[in-house]
């Protein structure tokens, strides 16, 4: 090239001075047009070249920063296990020698070849993050995504102060764990700051540390620090926080106490979720001024109840008319007219008042909401009927109506809501009243449905088996509903089913091998009280995914099948009221996570096996068998045990032990019409939970212990036991066996108001879990003794989870369901 300007230099004279020129000479002249577009040429191609040499000489990273990443990535190993959400292995493409600005998830500053931005998000790392990682060598970053990986409940290092010029710091879902340092309120740069994890994750934000972050991080917009334990800090304290915010998310961090009296002051505030806390008090009046307010959470401070006056919640959704989520569960809104709720903004895209205490009748209109796809208003005491214009309402995924006793469905608006809500994914209308709807109805609805739990409602008919078909189908109840008919198919069922349940139904279920293998996903099974035709038990096996098992209150016979064994993530097992033979198999010992046993009323024989010990219950009911011998001291090892029903075996002897004091959270223990002898062990009066207590028609002796915890139970606990004496009972101890004395620890509290009043009780608990945005469970008793006195109610709630699995790595396998 300058050879070639050189040449161009040399001949301009010549070609300036004499244009005309002859053409005979030895070379061929240029026009002066055309030296012109040469050298215009020359400067643009020059530029380039100088352009791209540059760009070239600064786009790779410096050697200190590769070298870095390198041995940041050596520290990890790659573990599909440690992300849930997402899976991208970025560092996998991480290699020596190569530019490590072009690697995935690396930023670099284009003049200094720094690192700038580190985007390390679902990247599946596997190990310890330590306080001296080369990560913190990268001292230009501002921009940090760690999120949804696993550190192995590492500690945040007081390390990640050092990064000074960090806008944005995500370390959420990556299983950190310990205090968060003080540290980070050195970053008083960022913008967006995210530390929040799941139940499994344990960090913590102390006072002092939390304070210097209000103080210090005042170009905040961002904070989401929930599931972080804050449980000492003061709610009022979040006023100090920026007033810069949009995004605040505490959820579940533990906050106690009164609600801050003032928020006026966080105008820009877009979302807002302070739900799961323990946050007491009214909700302030001057919410109604944080007018740009896209979604409001304060669902769930329910033990000490949190409320919303009528005035404040007038002024709210008057003013709030950017307002697309609301989710106010738990929050005491008794006062509040139903038919208020309409005031809310048209662009209202969710609301949840999950028991929320609303009473009266239903709106009589809900077409305004043309925008609404997701209702939940369970658990209230709404009355009258579900208005006729349900099914303009045509962007609704999932409705949740149950437990509104005293409301109810007419066929006609039915019929139109079902056929003109195309996306509908869930559908409860639990305890809604639809005795007058048609099953039939029910074949128009939509084949996108994921979820419908209609249980309670007095169908009755046949139901259609098409449903069953669903392609999307994934949890269906129709528990309680006594006169509904039909058949449940055996093949080309979803198989995406995991809940279902037709307890109490007239439903036939022929539980034969197309069953087991076509329902294989299955977590919930519950056909308590079924109409069962024909079954193959020994194949139950196959559904190795089951939680809940219910299978009570049928005819099945014969010993308990072998194949129950590899049921291995059985958290709830009722098998009550069959006729199942032999002794309880010690397999079920190897069912390590089951919490609920429940073998009542069968025909079982011999001793109680002692690899009980090897459980983790809760709930565990051996009575009305022909059980012998004394109760294995592997169940006086059960520290989770919260009832205990051994009753009417007729031949389990020996003596109550001692040791029984150790179950202390044990609320019901029911003994009665057995052999036992021996005194009442003193140890039972220091169970402070113990509110029913049967232990009658025995052959015990001796003073009953006494104190104001024992004095609740009356004489109906402790009849037939003839050598028994002091109060209750009417025969008085002599001198020389006088009640025992108190335990120094007795709780002074009279814990029976919690329970039924009445002795001698058989309750038995069944579990749901229904749906696939967020759901409910309901529990129901079965009384088979003399008097109901006690009432075991297992509420377990499954629209927004799956099922509990084994947590951390529940989440990590992708199981959670939103």
């Amino acid at each position: 090239m300058q050879i070639f300007i050189s040449h161009l230099s040399f001949n301009t004279p010549n070609i300036l001075s004499n244009p005309a020129r002859p053409a005979n000479m030895g070379f061929s002249p240029l026009s002066l047009s055309q030296f012109l577009s040469s050298i215009l040429f020359l400067f643009h191609f020059h530029t380039t070249i100088s352009s791209s040499n540059y760009s070239s000489s600064s786009h790779f990273c410096a050697p200190d920063q590769s070298l870095s990443l390198l041995q940041f990535k050596e520290s990890f190993s790659i573990n599909s296990s440690a992300s849930g959400r997402c899976q991208h292995p970025k560092t996998e493409s991480w290699k020596e020698g190569t530019d490590c600005c072009l690697w995935d998830g690396v930023t670099c500053d284009m003049k200094t070849g720094q690192v700038t931005a580190l985007d390390l998000a679902c990247s599946m790392l596997y190990g310890t993050l330590h306080s001296n990682s080369t990560l913190f060598s990268l001292h230009h970053l501002q921009k940090l995504d760690l999120s949804d990986n696993d550190f192995q409940s590492s500690h945040i290092s007081s390390q990640f102060g050092q990064f000074s010029n960090l806008t944005y710091l995500n370390l959420n879902y990556s299983v950190f764990a310990g205090q968060v340092p003080s540290e980070i309120s050195h970053l008083s740069k960022l913008v967006s700051l995210d530390l929040s994890g799941d139940e499994n994750d344990y960090l913590s934000l102390e006072p002092i540390s939390f304070d210097k972050f209000v103080r210090n991080l005042t170009q905040l917009r961002e904070l989401d620090l929930s599931r972080v334990n804050m449980s000492l800090v003061v709610p009022n304290s979040l006023m100090n926080l920026s007033s810069s915010l949009s995004s605040l998310k505490l959820f579940s961090c533990g906050l106690q106490g009164k609600f801050p009296s003032s928020i006026r002051k966080f105008k820009h505030l877009q979302q807002l979720d302070l739900a799961d806390n323990n946050l007491t008090g009214p909700i302030p009046y001057d919410f109604e001024q944080l007018t740009e307010l896209v979604s409001l959470a304060l669902s769930g401070n329910e033990n000490d109840y949190l409320s919303l006056e009528p005035i404040s919640f007038d002024k709210l959704v008057q003013n709030l008319t950017h307002l697309r989520e609301l989710y106010l569960s738990w929050v005491n809104m008794s006062l509040v007219a139903p038919n208020s709720l309409m005031n809310l903004s048209s662009s209202l895209s969710s609301l949840k008042l999950f028991s929320c205490g609303l009473q009266g009748k239903f709106p009589s209109s809900m077409r305004k909401f043309k925008h609404l796809q997701l209702l939940d208003l369970r658990k209230n005491n709404l009355t009258g009927s579900i208005p006729d214009d349900f099914d303009q309402l045509t962007e609704l995924v999932s409705i949740d109506l149950s437990f509104n006793d005293y409301l109810s469905v007419e066929p006609s608006s039915f019929d139109k809501t079902i056929q003109n809500l195309t996306k509908l994914r869930g559908l409860r209308l639990g305890y809604v009243n639809m005795p007058l709807v048609t099953p039939n109805s029910l074949a128009n609805l939509s084949s996108s449905l994921s979820a419908l739990a209609l249980w309670g409602c007095g169908l009755k008919g046949k139901f259609p088996g098409n449903i069953f078909l669903l392609p999307n189908l994934e949890s269906l109840d129709l528990t309680f509903n006594g006169d509904l008919t039909g058949s449940f198919p055996s093949s080309n069922v979803s198989n995406a089913l995991w809940l279902l349940g037709l307890s109490h139904t007239r439903i036939s279920v022929y539980l034969e091998n197309d069953f087991f293998t076509n329902l294989k996903l299955l977590e919930v099974l519950s056909l308590r009280s079924s109409n069962i035709i024909r079954s193959n038990l020994t194949l139950i096996g196959h559904l190795t995914q089951l939680t809940r098992l219910d299978l009570a209150d049928n005819n099945f016979g014969g010993q308990i099948p072998s194949s129950v064994e590899n049921l291995v993530q059985l958290r709830i097992l009722y098998l009550d009221s069959n006729n199942f033979l032999g002794q309880i198999p010690d397999f079920l010992g190897n069912l390590t996570l089951l919490e609920n046993l429940g073998l009542s009323n069968n025909q079982l024989s011999g001793p109680i096996s002692s690899q009980i010990n090897t459980l983790s219950l809760r709930f565990f009911d051996l009575s009305k068998n022909n059980l012998h011998g004394p109760i294995p001291s592997s169940i006086f090892k059960q520290e989770n045990l919260e009832a205990l029903v051994l009753a009417s075996n007729s031949k389990l002897t020996g003596h109550i032990q001692s040791s029984i004091g150790m179950l202390t959270y044990l609320e019901s223990l029911d003994l009665s019409s057995n052999l036992f002898t021996g005194r009442i062990p003193v140890q039972l009066a220091d169970l402070t939970f113990l509110g029913v207590l049967n232990l009658s028609h025995n052959q015990l002796e001796g003073p009953i212990p006494s104190g104001k915890h024992f004095n609740t139970f009356n004489a109906s606990s402790f009849e037939g036991n003839l050598g028994l004496c002091g109060f209750p009972m009417p025969k008085e101890c002599n001198s020389d066996e006088a009640p025992p004395s108190q335990p120094s620890n007795f709780h002074d509290g009279d814990d029976s108001k919690f329970f039924g009043e009445g002795f001698g009780w058989k309750a038995v608990a069944i579990g749901y879990g229904c749906g696939f945005v967020f759901g409910v469970t309901m529990g129901y008793v079965v009384f088979r003794t003399r008097k109901p006195a006690w009432f075991l109610k297992v509420v377990e709630d499954h629209w927004n989870l799956k099922a509990r699995r084994t947590k951390k790595n529940a989440r990590r396998n992708g199981a959670r369901r939103n």
